[in-house]
């Protein structure tokens, strides 16, 4: 079970800049592939970001869903001596999906039809899986050293009874 503190610890935090930098590997994963779509989903089911052809997709839906699959395959791996799968494939009559790990915090998510190749996707899902993982190393240690350098605050001795006193008439105490 986490604790609020490991989760205040490992939980991402993305602003406009690093959203930017997550579509810029993934624009260009979908050119080098030529995937229709591409998704990160973090490992709760959360969009994160999207490009390409969406717009016939319920993303939303697609991100729960996507998680839930993984989550479900990590237990197969795990029974066959496997810590996780870090790739699964699901094939369709017209369209495909392929879901790359990313660090241990996110899916890449490709959306892709006979029009490209499955070695292709794979291999270039793979590279970007890799720039993603740089791109949320860089932002956990820069998240870490906020953190260090903003340590949590103790109230100084008068306030603690000053607001004690405060409550004390309050509630009618001592």
């Amino acid at each position: 079970m986490a604790t609020d503190k490991s989760l205040r610890d490992t939980r991402l935090v993305f602003y406009r800049e690093d959203v930017d930098s997550i579509n810029a590997v993934l624009d260009a994963f979908l050119k080098q592939s030529a995937a229709k779509c591409a998704l990160l989903i973090d490992k709760d089911g959360h969009m994160v970001t999207h490009r390409g052809a969406t717009k016939k997709i319920d993303v939303d839906t697609i991100s729960a869903l996507v998680a839930g699959s993984f989550a479900a395959t990590r237990e197969m791996a795990k029974l066959l001596g496997e810590e996780e799968f870090s790739a699964l494939f699901h094939q369709g009559k017209s369209d495909n999906i392929q879901l790359s790990l990313v660090g241990d915090r996110a899916l890449l998510t490709a959306i892709f039809d006979d029009q490209t190749t499955v070695g292709m996707v794979r291999l270039y899902a793979a590279e970007a899986a890799k720039r993603l993982a740089a791109i949320f190393k860089k932002k956990a240690a820069d998240a870490a050293a906020d953190r260090s350098e903003k340590a949590p605050v103790e109230p100084d001795a008068a306030f603690r009874k000053s607001t004690a006193t405060a409550l004390d008439d309050l509630f009618g105490g001592k």
